[in-house]
């Protein structure tokens, strides 16, 4: 299918914005929207399922079955240390030092102590006997209620070192626009680059920025506006907000600084100037962000093949288990628990699975960075979250800066929760919690809702598609903020197809969509409140804003039932729905249960989610 270059499709969605930031200009005060806005996309009957902006193509993940690695290089026995008694951390490190890549370091059942880290630093694979037979344990972590730690380590590395990051020192200007869709891009100068090398392809949005009008307020007649790009939107208000303290160093959390519009690529050939890639760009990225092309060198080249299986891990102090610099590799039936930071992390890293695996109950459910399940940062591209059971955390995930062509896939996400807060339903599924991610699917999953956060910034360009969003979380009662779906200012571009939102006989008093203009409120709130199937373009920050324009004008909802007005609703003409937006087959994970397992315009809604059979939370009071 042939696609229109990125760059036109924002001129053409945003052309205000898109001439105000190629200018710099300073602008006025909002003006409230007398009329609903006009729908930003083809509406015509042969038009590409998935719209321009957000179209992309997905093929995550290692593209091949794990390999099963029969030759055990070493065996390290539990009992050689006391079943946990002593610090088992040296000789797991020796053991894998000593092996050659495509080998298995195999550890025995029963219980290891590793209050030191240890280092998958080449292509082998660290096995357990399963991952309720053999237990990693660190106990100078996590502690239960709090977010200080004895050591702020993590129990397993998969990368070449702790920190690693990309060479500012190497970085090459692009000589011309790259396009959505290409596999090459032009640079300045190609010697620096070679056949195999990992690199970071960003640019500069936050300079090419602009001050936005924010909606109307209906508190206040001051104007506010709020710093953005073309594409996204960062957290620096005018006048400046109690939230804006994390600005400007946010900045360069998980980014180079002013770049979280990013992704990581994989050279496959260099001739002269022009740089191939082995997967295609997901979004444009121009001369006029200064966009540049950077190596990961010397000791932060990335890691291939390594692979973490069948064992349990818990009470890590900086995540559980964290994928640095790596690529093609992989996290396979482990019991992730009890952590303070992670539960999963993976930065800089490029086509990584973690799969048929559970992660749940972190050691400190509070907002702030140490009670997040899964996290994807740092321009983490083409990776794959598939059949995993993800639930009681504070954040179930998080994405930040990253995830171009990313795929979350047929997971169980429940019971996001803040402990001191438990009426607050937190973001569920998600693409975001930083500004710049982009280009990730979301398929299949079933989770308490999906919602797109303005925290530090936009995520825009997601797609949603088969996933039932139940609307409220199985352990907790709280409805405050009460959703199956949200989008928070600045979540541009997300597409919703052919998704079951709430639960038959328990959405009696719902309304199906908060218009978030005042208009069924009496007092300063734009927000009615309450439980809604829709609640977007909203700002939990200011409840007296109205919804963000733009979040209306592009977001896209075809094929979704809901179980308040029990009826499937379509923005544009019905259509038949594919089975999968990146499987080709059934995946073999669901047996003999029915897939696609989420049929909004079928007869059957539901069917069965594996992974939801494999986790248990508590019933709701």
């Amino acid at each position: 299918m042939a696609r229109a270059p990125f760059a036109v499709l924002i001129v053409s969605a945003l052309a205000g914005l898109g001439a105000m930031a190629a200018c710099g200009a300073e602008v006025g005060p909002a003006v409230a929207a007398q009329a609903p806005p006009a729908r930003r996309f083809d509406t015509s009957p042969d038009a590409p399922l998935i719209p321009g902006p957000t179209r992309t193509t997905w093929a995550p993940g290692l593209q091949a079955p794990i390999p099963p690695r029969a030759t055990t290089c070493a065996t390290v026995e539990a009992s050689s240390f006391g079943d946990g008694a002593r610090e088992a951390s040296a000789a797991i490190q020796e053991a894998i030092d000593r092996c050659r890549p495509g080998e298995t370091v195999q550890l025995s059942a029963g219980r290891f102590l590793l209050n030191q880290f240890v280092t998958l630093n080449k292509g082998i694979t660290l096995r357990g006997a399963g991952p309720s037979a053999t237990r990693l344990v660190k106990t100078n972590g996590a502690r239960a209620g709090t977010y200080l730690v004895d050591d702020a380590s993590p129990i397993i590395i998969v990368g070449p070192a702790r920190w690693p990051k990309p060479d500012p020192g190497t970085s090459v200007d692009l000589a011309t626009d790259a396009v959505a869709g290409a596999l090459s891009v032009t640079v300045k100068d190609g010697d620096a680059f070679a056949a195999g090398q990992f690199v970071l392809l960003d640019q500069d949005d936050f300079n090419a920025g602009a001050w936005l009008p924010l909606p109307r307020r209906l508190a206040s007649d001051a104007p506010a506006r709020i710093w953005a790009s073309d594409l996204v939107v960062f957290n620096r208000h005018d006048p400046a907000e109690a939230s804006d303290g994390t600005f400007p160093d946010s900045l360069s959390w998980f980014s180079r600084g002013n770049r979280p519009v990013n992704e990581i690529k994989e050279i496959a050939q260099v001739r002269g100037n022009v740089v191939t890639f082995t997967t295609p760009v997901h979004i444009g990225y121009t001369v006029a962000k200064a966009a540049q092309l950077t190596r990961y060198y010397a000791d932060n080249v990335h890691v291939r093949e390594a692979g973490v299986e069948d064992l349990g891990v818990s009470g890590g102090g900086n995540g559980n288990i964290r994928f640095e610099a790596a690529a093609y590799s992989w996290m396979k039936n482990v019991d992730d628990t009890f952590w303070s930071g992670e539960g999963v992390a993976i930065s800089h890293s490029f086509r990584v699975e973690v799969r048929d695996s559970a992660i749940h109950h972190s050691a400190f459910s509070e907002p702030g960075g140490a009670g997040y399940a899964i996290s994807l940062a740092s321009g983490s591209s083409e990776i794959l979250i598939e059949n995993n059971a993800v639930h009681d955390a504070n954040k179930v995930m998080v994405v930040r800066s990253c995830g171009a062509g990313s795929v979350i896939g047929y997971n169980y996400m429940d019971n996001g929760v803040i402990t001191s807060l438990p009426d607050w339903v937190e973001t569920g599924l998600n693409g975001s919690h930083m500004a710049g991610s982009h280009h990730i699917l979301f398929e299949g999953n079933q989770a308490f809702n999906y919602d797109s956060d303005n925290t530090h910034g936009s995520a825009i360009a997601m797609t949603v598609f088969r996933n039932h969003l139940v609307g409220r979380r199985e352990g907790y009662p709280g409805t405050v903020n009460q959703r199956a779906a949200g989008l928070m200012f600045g979540s541009w571009w997300h597409v919703f197809i052919g998704n079951v939102l709430g639960e038959d006989g328990r959405t009696d008093g719902w309304q199906y969509e908060d218009p978030g203009d005042g208009s069924t409120t009496s007092r300063s709130d734009a927000w009615q409140g309450g439980s809604v199937i829709w609640r977007l373009g909203y700002d939990p920050g200011h409840w007296d804003q109205v919804a963000d324009p733009r979040v209306l004008e592009t977001v896209l909802r075809d094929g979704n039932f809901d179980y308040v007005t029990k009826t499937v609703r379509w923005d544009r003409v019905a259509r038949p729905l594919p089975a999968s937006l990146y499987l080709k087959e059934k995946p073999a994970f669901f047996g003999a249960e029915p897939w696609p397992w989420v049929d909004a315009t079928g007869a059957r809604k539901l069917g069965t989610l594996p992974a939801r059979r494999r986790a248990a939370p508590p019933p709701m009071p």
